[in-house]
C-alpha cells in the first residue's frame, strides 16, 4: 500500500510533563494559528503522536512518506529554548525511551536506512518535571514554537 502523502510532521512528548510537551505544541500552534485560514500543503500531514510516537513510528509502513519531521525535546546541553535539527544518527544516548526500554531513535534510523528521508528538530528543554504533573511550558521552550515553526515550514518547503 502507498500513500499520496509526501511529508509527515510528528510532534512528539507528553503535555502533563512540562517542556516535555514542546512537539504536542508546536502541531497545535501550526493547526489553531499558521494553518487556521488555509489548508496545509496537500503532500504535508501533521500528527500530534503524543506519548505514542514509538508505535506510531513503528507502524508506518517504509513506502508510506517519502519525508518524516520529528518535533521533540531533545536534551543536547544547549541554552534552554534552543533549537536543532538532527538526523536519527545523531541523537544523544539514552534519553529517548518510551516505558517499554524502545529506544525511539531506533524506528527513525530503520526508516532513514530505508531511503526516508528523516529529520529531528529538537528543542532543549528547561525543565521536564516528570513524574510530577506540571502543565504548560517554559518561557524559553514556549518562545522557541515559532522558531520551530519556522524550521519545520523550511523543510517542508513552504514560506
Amino acid at each position: 500500500m502507498t500513500y499520496d502523502v509526501g511529508t509527515i510532521v510528528v510532534g512528539c512528548g507528553n503535555i502533563l510533563f512540562k517542556d516535555d510537551g514542546f512537539g504536542p505544541n508546536v502541531i497545535k500552534t501550526i493547526k489553531e494559528e499558521y494553518l487556521k485560514d488555509k489548508e496545509a500543503p496537500e503532500d504535508v500531514e501533521f500528527i500530534d503522536a503524543g506519548t505514542s510516537a514509538t508505535y506510531y513510528i513503528f507502524s508506518l509502513p517504509s513506502d508510506a512518506w517519502k519525508k518524516i519531521i520529528v518535533v521533540d525535546v531533545v536534551d543536547y546541553h544547549a541554552e534552554p529554548g534552543s533549537l536543532k535539527y538532527f538526523s536519527p544518527f545523531e541523537m544523544p544516548k539514552g534519553k529517548y525511551e518510551n516505558a517499554h526500554n524502545w529506544a525511539v531513535e531506533e524506528p527513525l534510523q530503520d526508516l532513514a536506512n530505508k531511503g526516508i528521508d528523516v529529520v529531528i528538530v529538537g528543542c532543549q528543554p528547561q525543565e521536564i518535571s516528570a513524574p510530577d504533573i506540571d502543565l504548560g511550558l517554559s518561557e524559553s521552550v514556549k518562545n522557541a514554537i515559532p522558531k520551530a515553526i519556522d524550521m519545520i515550514f523550511k523543510e517542508i518547503g513552504v514560506n
